[in-house]
C-alpha cells in the first residue's frame, strides 16, 4: 500500500497522521506472532552467575554515564545520573546483593529497569542479549541455592550450559533494603 503525503495538512495534522502510523506497527508484534509461548528477557552477568530480567521490565542498556555522587548514601548507590533530562538512581547491583563492589570494564552496563515512581539504573558486569525460554524449559526450573539472590530469583532455566536465574526487578524494587539507600 502506497502511502501519500497530504501537503495541504497542518503542522499539527501531520505529526498526528504519523503518529497514527506509527503506533499501527508496533514494536514486537511480528515476534509475538512468530513465536507465541515464550517468555523473552535480557540477559547479564554479575560475577560467574547468570540472570535474564523480564524484557517489560528492562527499559534500556546505557554505557555507564557520568554519576553525581549522593553523600550520606549506601556504598552501593553509585550515584545519580541525568539520562535523557530524568535523573536516575546507579546501583551496583552485585554490591547491593552483599557480592562486594563491582570492577568496571569494557563490558559493564547500565540496565534502566522501571520501578514504582520512576527508573533506576543497575550496573551489571556484562549485558548479553536477548534470551528467550519456551514453556517446556520453564516448566523444568529449579530453585535458586544462593541466599543472597533468593529474594529476587525465585527459579533458574537451564540454556544449554549455562543456568540462568529468573531475576525479578520488580521484588528488587519492592525490597526495602531497596528502598532506603541512606546509610
Amino acid at each position: 500500500m502506497a502511502s501519500t503525503i497530504d501537503y495541504s495538512a497542518t503542522p499539527f495534522e501531520a505529526l498526528a497522521e504519523y503518529e497514527r502510523r506509527s503506533l499501527a506497527h508496533a514494536a514486537g508484534a511480528p515476534e509475538q506472532i512468530e513465536a507465541p509461548g515464550l517468555w523473552r528477557g535480557i540477559g547479564f552477568r554479575i560475577g560467574d552467575r547468570y540472570f535474564v530480567g523480564s524484557i517489560a521490565e528492562v527499559n534500556e542498556i546505557l554505557t555507564l554515564p557520568t554519576l553525581t555522587v549522593v553523600p550520606g548514601a549506601k556504598n552501593w548507590l553509585l550515584g545519580i545520573a541525568n539520562v535523557r533530562g530524568n535523573l536516575v538512581p546507579v546501583i551496583d547491583l552485585r554490591d547491593f546483593v552483599g557480592g562486594g563492589r563491582s570492577v568496571t570494564t569494557e563490558t559493564t552496563r547500565v540496565l534502566i529497569v522501571r520501578q514504582h515512581g520512576g527508573s533506576a539504573g543497575l550496573l551489571v558486569d556484562e549485558v548479553l542479549g536477548q534470551r528467550s525460554f519456551s514453556e517446556e524449559q520453564l516448566a523444568a526450573t529449579v530453585g535458586e541455592a544462593d541466599e543472597k539472590y533468593g529474594r529476587f530469583v525465585g527459579e533458574n532455566v537451564q540454556l544449554g550450559d549455562v543456568l540462568w536465574g529468573l531475576f525479578s526487578v520488580a521484588a528488587l524494587a519492592r525490597s526495602t533494603e531497596f528502598q532506603q539507600a541512606a546509610a
